[in-house]
């Protein structure tokens, strides 16, 4: 089944603009409330500046009444401060014609007043609240107060008063020690807990708070969607305004877009309060639109759209707007030699196979999130070779600077809305306050905001929500799942499915994920298995099958979660802990673990293929088993991911096609185990390393069937490919035999078999290689060069590896600056084949070129990258080598 929604004869799977501020020459003012603020508890015994934006975390912590919330177990120490109520308090001088208080984000269940006047109630972390306030300002210094609620005690009375039925889960699984009921309050749900990250329910001013004033009107927001019609080869850009207006007020709009030669004129008036008008702007010279394409299939190019309004030939304000054009469609119809729908995403006409993680919330407190932290994250995605990222749905809508960058680097977006692993009640205050987050995510620069993105490619209701009832986590009777069932469609179908559609017809929405997508619908929205691999997308994870057999993973059409834990390195975690945490067995490594049996699982997986660590000095031990975790997450999803890149040109038993790969998860939000590629302060694990070459334009992928050898070449644009097949002894660095295949040409966005053979007759031409004695390393190139990276084949786990020795690896290094960067040369000299050789430079930051690497040659140059000043003496004196025989 395709999906190509069109209205008004339009196909509307296009796209967007960013939102810039508006330049007004009537008289309109806007005046900041951020900034300091005083903070009390409850009982008074605390009294405190803050600031705003900011939480009551952070001001404690600014003010010296807590150490680092992250520290050891001030998770659970600090748990006081979100069983307490808190008051934020200003004042402030003010007068004008008209007066709005505008509150961006309050966290959560809030009562605001204006001198001892009650304004209204919040109840919702996820939406804008603003007041008229201009008959309640004192012409002298006016009082402003929020009090807040705790989020744990509102919950907990809310699930009280809710007593027709369970609303599960009840609470989360004791090993996170978390809250209950976060199902019940409209914040960030993981802030509750996650298998993952910590509880900190937060409380505070989150977003900014500001009055705005005007005279006469003033322009609100504004937003443009590009429509391309097939049928006449045509864009529009249709542009919506929301205009404020004091009194009626008649004037005449002009819309351009000087670099595509288009303007037009309307002539147009406004009514008092809010009025949001439509207008449209034909493209006459659509076949020179540059068009925005993801990373690695294009550049990321935009327009400027001028809107100008004139009051009587006076102009009263003057703004601009990026405008990027790119079509997009999730096309799910009948698959050739195979039961099911295909599940891909369609940009510009063109398939593209979606590579790349999850995005969680960088950070517990929301207001510790700097622009440089979100743009080191995602350039490291980038760097990555990734295209894509999905914004999780028990986080936050991230704030806009994160789509903006997502937008320049060409990173699609998938965005769930911000339900996660839970049901949820739909009384009809709980639906009211659902369906206001979804319409003022809208109208204040949040949803609107996103709709504005050429990044965003999908809405998606929730994570995880459909799979939770069909496969029934929460032991539902079969008597009461038809009552559930109901409270799912009205809250997802029924309304925010329903919402969405009607502000943005220009993207596919999804439900759920995972999901059948199409077949969900057909099945009353609750497949019976959501993670049917012939359909939509699938979540999909098992920590005791081993990962290197690449049988274990589901041929799905698409993999939007999966993924391995691990430990980050010591130098993230020295700053949290104390001497006596340095173990694996510790106290602190078993409360950082959220995620039951975790550091067991990861324990045994890496068992299956390599030897634990056993040194004698505790230190080196705990430091060595953080790297095997390391060692054994890159690997399996390294397996995984290429197993899913390898599946996209083939059906198989009427299962594959896959078109996307999205590993768990990017980022942490604090020092602790987790399936994450980078560690809380940016620094990148071997999996991100990792996912350099898994996720390249061009990647030889090697699998065994039934003791066949098979690779593939992988190309995301046509290329003419030969392949390059050294034989290795463990005990050797020169190869032993070297096999070419002629070239072949592999189109673009396809998966080509280019070489296979026995094993036995690979290693019979070989000497003396058997499968305990010799490895593979291969490699695609054209005629004058390698084409993307070496991939590697184990014919046996390195445990059982026959020669494999510790190896005597020296380093040089060299200082070079390019582009005003800190960089360094490091050279490594071994005398013996080295696998999953890391580099580490302890608590310098930065960032190696190449990490984790088999190293197979006798030299190997690698560059660092410093985030701030060093010296090839530090530097030195900090890296520590480490390869797979140094730790046992």
């Amino acid at each position: 089944m395709l999906l190509h929604v069109r209205l008004c004869g339009w196909a509307c799977w296009c796209l967007f603009s960013g939102v810039f501020s508006v330049f007004s020459l009537q008289q309109r003012l806007t005046v900041s409330l951020n900034g300091k603020w005083r903070l009390s508890n409850s009982n008074g015994s605390l009294l405190l500046p803050a600031q705003v934006p900011g939480c009551v975390h952070s001001a404690l912590q600014q003010q010296g009444y807590i150490t680092d919330p992250y520290f050891r177990f001030n998770d659970v120490s600090y748990r006081w401060i979100a069983l307490n109520n808190w008051t934020y308090t200003t004042t402030f001088t003010f007068v004008k014609q008209k007066v709005l208080l505008v509150f961006d984000g309050v966290d959560t269940v809030g009562s605001i007043s204006l001198n001892g006047i009650a304004l209204g109630k919040t109840y919702n972390m996820f939406c804008r609240y603003d007041f008229s306030v201009k008959d309640l300002l004192k012409d002298g210094e006016n009082v402003l107060q929020v009090g807040l609620l705790s989020p744990i005690l509102y919950a907990s009375e809310q699930r009280k008063a809710h007593t027709s039925y369970v609303v599960p889960p009840e609470c989360p699984p004791g090993v996170q020690k978390g809250e209950c009921h976060v199902n019940f309050i409209r914040k960030e749900q993981s802030s509750f807990s996650w298998d993952w990250g910590p509880s900190f329910p937060t409380m505070g001013l989150w977003k900014g708070v500001r009055l705005e004033a005007f005279d006469i009107l003033q322009l609100v927001q504004v937003s443009s969607v590009p429509l391309y019609n097939d049928a006449f080869s045509q864009w529009r850009v249709q542009v919506e305004l929301l205009i404020d207006a004091v009194q009626t007020a008649r004037g005449q709009l002009t819309l351009s877009i000087p670099e595509l030669d288009s303007e037009q004129t309307f002539q147009t008036h406004f009514n008092p309060g809010k009025t949001k008008s439509n207008f449209t702007i034909l493209i006459n010279t659509a076949n020179q639109v540059k068009l925005w394409w993801p990373n690695g299939h294009g550049e990321q190019p935009f327009y400027r759209l001028t809107i100008r309004g004139f009051q009587d030939e006076f102009l009263i304000f003057s703004t601009e707007s990026k405008v990027y054009f790119r079509t997009v469609e999730l096309i799910q119809e009948p698959v050739v030699g195979s039961p099911g729908l295909s599940f891909y995403f369609r940009i510009n006409g063109k398939p593209i196979f979606l590579k790349g993680s999850n995005w969680i919330p960088v950070h517990s407190f929301q207001d510790q999130v700097t622009p440089d932290v979100l743009k080191n994250l995602l350039q490291s995605a980038v760097d990555a070779n990734m295209n894509a990222l999905r914004v999780w749905g028990g986080g936050v809508y991230e704030q806009d600077l994160f789509y903006e960058i997502c937008d320049e680097l060409g990173i699609m977006v998938w965005q769930d809305f911000m339900f996660a692993c839970a049901m949820y009640p739909t009384e009809t205050d709980f639906i009211q306050t659902v369906r206001e987050e979804v319409v003022q995510q809208r109208r204040f620069k949040i949803l609107k905001k996103l709709e504005s993105h050429p990044s965003i490619i999908i809405w998606s209701g929730n994570n995880e929500n459909e799979a939770a009832l069909a496969t029934d986590w929460f032991d539902i009777p079969a008597s009461q799942r038809p009552k559930y069932i109901r409270d799912y469609v009205m809250l997802y179908v029924d309304n925010i499915k329903k919402v969405v559609q009607e502000e943005d017809q220009s993207r596919p929405f999804l439900v759920s994920s995972p999901t059948n997508g199409a077949e969900s619908e057909q099945e009353g929205w609750v497949a019976e298995n959501p993670y049917d691999p012939h359909y939509g997308d699938v979540h999909f994870y098992s920590y005791i099958l081993d990962c290197w057999d690449w049988r274990t993973f589901p041929r799905t059409r698409f993999a939007s979660e999966y993924g391995f834990q691990s430990w980050p390195s010591f130098s993230t975690l020295q700053p949290v802990s104390i001497k006596e945490d340095w173990s694996y067995g510790s106290n602190f490594t078993s409360h950082r673990q959220h995620h039951e049996d975790g550091n067991q699982q990861m324990i045994l997986q890496a068992a299956l293929h390599f030897h634990l660590p056993n040194a004698t000095d505790p230190l080196k031990r705990f430091t060595d088993t953080l790297y095997i975790t390391q060692v054994m997450q890159a690997q399996c999803v390294k397996t995984q991911t290429e197993f899913y890149r390898r599946s996209r040109s083939e059906i198989i038993e009427g299962k594959g096609h896959t078109m996307g790969a999205l590993y768990w998860q990017l980022n942490d939000i604090w020092q602790a185990p987790s399936w994450s590629s980078i560690e809380f302060g940016g620094k990148w694990k071997m999996l991100h390393y990792f996912a350099q070459s898994f996720f390249a334009a061009v990647l030889p992928v090697a699998f065994e069937e039934d003791d066949t050898l098979f690779i593939y070449a992988i190309s995301d644009l046509s290329r003419d490919l030969k392949l390059r097949v050294n034989v290795f002894s463990w005990t050797e660095l020169d190869p032993v035999c070297t096999l070419n295949s002629s070239m072949l040409l592999v189109p673009g966005g396809s998966a080509v078999a280019v070489f296979k053979q026995p094993v036995a007759t690979l290693l019979a031409g070989c000497g003396n290689c058997t499968r305990l004695t010799c490895l593979l390393t291969f490699q695609l190139e054209d005629d004058s060069s390698q084409q993307g990276p070496t991939d590697h084949h184990f014919l046996c786990s390195p445990k059982d590896a026959q020669g494999l020795r510790r190896p005597n690896i020296t380093v040089s290094i060299d200082f070079y600056s390019e582009k005003k960067k800190t960089c360094f040369s490091v050279t490594l000299h071994s005398d013996s084949v080295a696998p999953f050789v890391w580099l580490d430079v302890g608590n310098i930051p930065g960032r190696f070129s190449s990490n984790g690497f088999l190293m197979v040659s006798r030299n190997r140059t690698v560059d660092f990258t410093a985030w701030r000043p060093t010296s090839v003496a530090e530097l030195t004196a900090s890296l520590t080598i480490t390869s797979l025989r140094d730790i046992y």
